[in-house]
Formats: structure tokens, C-alpha cells, sequence
């Protein structure tokens, strides 16, 4: 089955699908600002307008999340990363929300959040799910709204249960290498695990936090990036974490990427084009009326009779052969001589364009609720991304206008929300990308680390069971498997621009830090 350069190779999602293994890796106080200051106001004491990575940029503001009003106290400015002599070699920008008035910083968690790619700045988690500040979409996850959009108070931030931290991984947002030459330096998996590991370090050390719970939240990519920080951490700083969240991600790139003697990707795929093809009403009768046992019946035949099917290659008999095309009929919702033509293996591209091409619409990669036309059915392959004009046309707008106008951070370079990163390194060996190995030993080495893994149904960027592959086959004891704990939503990948799926999610998260901390 050929891979074709589709969505898994976009940079908000996932890294260039290269078949390479990860390696295991191995001053002063800012000023405080006065105490009585306006909302979004900056400070007037602070000159310093263009902040060279020591002095950020302070304003104070406050949200109502769940009745109660937090006054917080946020801070834009840039970090080094520092070379073993001292000096910087890059500078990486973050956005930090802190509670005001807390007596006891110690006893206060602390999440530092980043999206994925790699090459995608953290504007998605920020305005989107987390911050104090979120994006004005419509309810449903479904409409595209009118560009540049706007920006509202976010009654679901996590604000109330954790500070925040929102890093921009180098080659993102407003973080740059000193040179460009060296750029090279941050772009690997364990490259940039390093650097992000070292951005961590002068935060906690520059803020006073060594004492405070630590979490962090990764998006798609993010999952490969926290999973191999919580070995790096660890092994490098001896900076111990409570927890991790991942949403929408991954920790091995064969659950993903299709390749010789590797159809897995098939096999995880299937669940969420079940649970798709239920959500437009395209399976039969029974499976129709009862979600569950759609989605049930799809994961057993997929882990079951499917794989056996796909490994016994060209040595299924006609029968057997007929069988399998005619349970995916039943799964999918797609036609028989389809399935035929594509060898029993339906690409998510395939099934996006194909579901619905009775009714001229193809459905978006990100959130598969989401449809649209793109015009043209002389290919199986979609043209277009419906899902990607819910959020695309305005993320951009609403960092650039937040930024300078409400945190008053000033700079004149662009912020990348999504970036190339040309020449990715993923290690040597002529194997997948993998870091489930490396959270595993993190988690037996720290047996207190708790991982929580959001997954949306109609994901078929990261469907829910590659997340749910990848623990089943991860090396744990028994009694640590408890660490790890999943949480399923309705929409897709951004499952947080779906209201109630982004309410359930402040929730989940909420619940899951306070079990962390017992």
C-alpha cells in the first residue's frame, strides 16, 4: 500500500513519516509586579518593551471558571537554552499563568503545555483549550467562523486547578536559534525533548517551583514529546513529574504509518471509522441503534479476524477473503468493490472522500463530523481538509492581536503558529519512532507518574487505538498498568473545539490531577 504525503504529514499532527528509532537520551528572580494593577494592563514599572529573555512582560488578569473568579498573574517573555559553557544557543518564547495570592507555591501544581507537529506553535492548547483566553468558535465544533475572529474569557481554563506554562518548542511561535546555522541542533526527537527538557529546568529554577507538583500536557506529537520528557526529566535533571496528559496522541509511529509486514495502521484505524460511519448514519440497523456494541463489535474484529486476515497475506482463501469484505461492508459503510480494489486496506484518506460521496462531501481528517465539497471526484483522495476552516483562518489572528495587545509582548518577528521543520531527526536504526519504551521505564522508575490520554472518536489523524495499542503492548508491571487511564470524547482531535466535549474535558483533567496528587 503506497503512503501518500497526506494529513499524518502535516505539521500541526505529526512529524515527516520517517521509519527511524528515537534514542534514549541521557540567576536571577524576575521583578514582581506592583500589586494593584488594571486587567491587561501592563506594568508601567517595566521599560523594557522588547524582552531579551530575562525581563518578560507582566500583566495581571482574571476569569469566573466553575463560579469562581481566579485572578492571575501572566508573564510573556523568552527563556535561553543554555549550552555547557553558559551561553544560549537558542531563546524559546512561553506564555505563564499563574494564581494570584497563593501562600504556598509548593502545594500548587504546575503544567507546562505544547502542541505537536513537530513544527506547531502551542496557540492551539492555549486559545484553544487551556489558557485564561480562548478562541469564540461556534458550540458545535462544526461552523467555520467569520475571520479574524475574537477571543473570549474561557470558563473551562485549567487555571483554577494547575498553573500554566505554554512553550513553543524552538522553530515555533517567537522561539529562534541564536544561529541559524545551528538550527539542526533542536530539530530530532530527542533533540527536542532536550531542549524543552532545559526550558523546563530555568523555568522551575528561575520561578521557585522545584517544590511544586509538575504535569505537562502534549497535543498529537506531543505525546512522543512528553513521553520520552518524562524518562528525560528524570535521568537528566532528576525532575520527578506527577503526571501527563495527552490529547489526541501517540507513542509509536507504527500504530500510524503503514509499511512492508506493518498494516497495523489498518487495524487501529477501523474503530474510528465505525464510530464516523455511526455519527452519519451509515451503518446497518443494529449496529445503528447501539453505539457501544458498534464500536465493540469493530476493536474485536479488528484485533481478531482482521489482523489474522491481513498477515495471511495472499494465503486467505476466497472464502475467508469474502468474509472480511463483507464485515467491513457492515463496519464501514463503504461498498464492497471499494474494499476489494484497496486489498482489504481502507486508508483513513480513502474513507474520507469515499463515505460520503453519494451526497458530494468529504469529511475532515481532524474531526470527521466536520464535511465539506472539494469539487473534484476524479481521485479516492480527498483535495481538501473541511476541518481545518473551523480553526485555521483564525488562530493566527487571535495569537498575534493577544499577544501585543492584551499580554503587550512586542515583536516585530512573526509568530509561527505552524512552522516547516525541514530534515527531522529521529534517531538511527531502521526501525519506527517510538518513546512507549521510554515511558514505560519512567513510570517504573517513578511508580507515583500518572498518564491520562484523551482520545476523540472521530479522530482519524490519531484514532483512539493507536493510543490504546501502544499501553496494551507497553512493558509494565501489573501493578503500575493502573497508572495509565483514558478519557473518550464525541469530536475529533482538537476535541475541545466541541463545547461539551471541552467542558468533559476540563473535568477529566481536573479530576485526574487531583487523583495525582493523593
Amino acid at each position: 500500500m503506497r503512503i501518500r504525503p497526506t494529513l499524518l504529514t502535516t505539521v500541526l499532527a505529526l512529524a515527516t513519516p520517517v521509519f527511524l528509532a528515537a534514542e534514549d537520551a541521557k540567576p536571577d528572580k524576575p521583578e514582581s509586579p506592583p500589586a494593584e494593577k488594571k486587567e491587561g494592563k501592563k506594568d508601567d514599572k517595566k521599560e523594557d518593551k522588547k524582552p531579551d529573555g530575562d525581563k518578560p512582560v507582566v500583566t495581571e488578569g482574571k476569569v469566573t471558571i466553575g463560579g469562581k473568579e481566579i485572578v492571575y498573574q501572566a508573564k510573556a517573555g523568552t527563556l535561553p537554552i543554555l549550552k555547557p559553557d553558559g551561553k544560549p544557543s537558542a531563546q524559546v518564547f512561553y506564555t505563564a499563568y499563574t494564581m494570584k495570592d497563593v501562600k504556598d507555591k509548593s502545594a500548587r501544581p504546575v503544567t507546562f503545555c505544547f502542541n505537536g507537529g513537530p513544527g506547531s506553535s502551542s496557540v492551539w492548547l492555549h486559545l484553544g483549550a487551556f489558557g485564561p483566553k480562548r478562541v469564540d468558535l461556534p458550540a458545535d465544533g462544526l461552523t467555520p467562523p467569520r475571520p479574524p475572529g475574537g477571543l473570549v474569557n474561557n470558563e473551562f481554563s485549567l487555571l483554577d486547578v494547575t498553573d500554566l506554562v505554554f512553550i513553543d518548542p524552538v522553530n515555533t511561535g517567537f522561539s529562534r536559534a541564536e544561529d541559524p546555522k545551528n538550527l539542526p541542533e533542536f530539530l530530532g526527537v530527542q533533540e527536542d525533548i532536550a531542549s524543552v527538557a532545559e526550558f523546563m529546568r530555568l523555568w522551575v529554577t528561575r520561578e521557585e517551583r522545584w517544590r511544586s507538583p509538575k504535569f505537562i500536557a502534549g497535543e498529537s506529537y506531543g505525546g512522543i514529546r512528553g513521553g520520552g520528557l518524562a524518562q528525560h526529566l528524570q535521568q537528566r535533571h532528576r525532575m520527578y513529574l506527577n503526571g501527563i496528559v495527552i490529547v489526541s496522541g501517540l507513542l509509536d509511529y507504527a500504530t500510524l504509518i503503514s509499511g512492508p509486514l506493518n498494516d497495523t495502521p489498518y487495524l487501529v484505524g477501523l474503530p474510528a471509522m465505525t464510530a464516523t460511519a455511526h455519527y452519519h448514519k451509515k451503518l446497518p440497523p443494529d449496529l445503528q441503534a447501539d453505539f457501544k456494541k458498534a464500536v465493540a463489535e469493530s476493536r474485536a474484529f479488528a484485533f481478531g479476524e482482521y489482523a489474522s486476515a491481513l498477515l495471511k497475506g495472499n494465503d486467505l482463501t476466497q472464502a475467508e477473503r469474502e468474509n472480511v469484505v463483507k464485515k467491513l461492508v457492515r463496519l464501514t459503510g463503504l461498498e464492497a468493490k471499494l474494499i476489494e480494489q484497496q486489498e482489504l486496506r481502507i486508508d483513513s484518506d480513502v474513507f474520507r472522500e469515499m463515505l460520503l460521496r453519494k451526497e458530494k462531501l468529504v469529511l475532515g481528517a481532524y474531526d470527521a463530523r466536520v464535511t465539506g465539497r472539494d469539487g473534484d471526484e476524479s481521485d479516492i483522495h480527498p483535495q481538501i481538509e473541511p476541518f481545518m476552516r473551523v480553526v485555521g483562518s483564525i488562530a493566527a489572528a487571535s495569537m498575534n492581536a493577544y499577544l501585543r495587545e492584551e499580554l503587550h509582548y512586542e515583536k516585530d518577528l512573526p509568530y509561527e503558529v505552524l512552522a516547516p521543520q525541514p530534515n527531522w531527526n529521529h534517531g538511527k536504526g531502521n526501525s519506527y519512532t517510538s518513546v512507549s519504551g521510554q515511558l514505560a521505564e519512567a513510570i517504573k522508575q517513578n511508580p507515583h507518574l500518572k498518564v491520562l490520554a484523551l482520545t476523540g472518536w472521530r479522530d482519524l489523524v490519531t484514532p483512539p487505538d493507536n493510543m490504546l495499542l501502544s499501553v496494551r503492548q507497553m512493558r509494565l508491571p501489573e501493578e503500575l498498568r493502573g497508572n495509565i487511564e483514558f478519557a473518550e470524547y464525541e469530536s475529533g482531535h482538537m476535541m475541545y473545539t466541541n463545547r461539551p466535549d471541552m467542558e468533559k474535558m476540563h473535568s477529566d483533567i481536573s479530576a485526574f490531577i487531583a487523583k495525582a496528587l493523593k
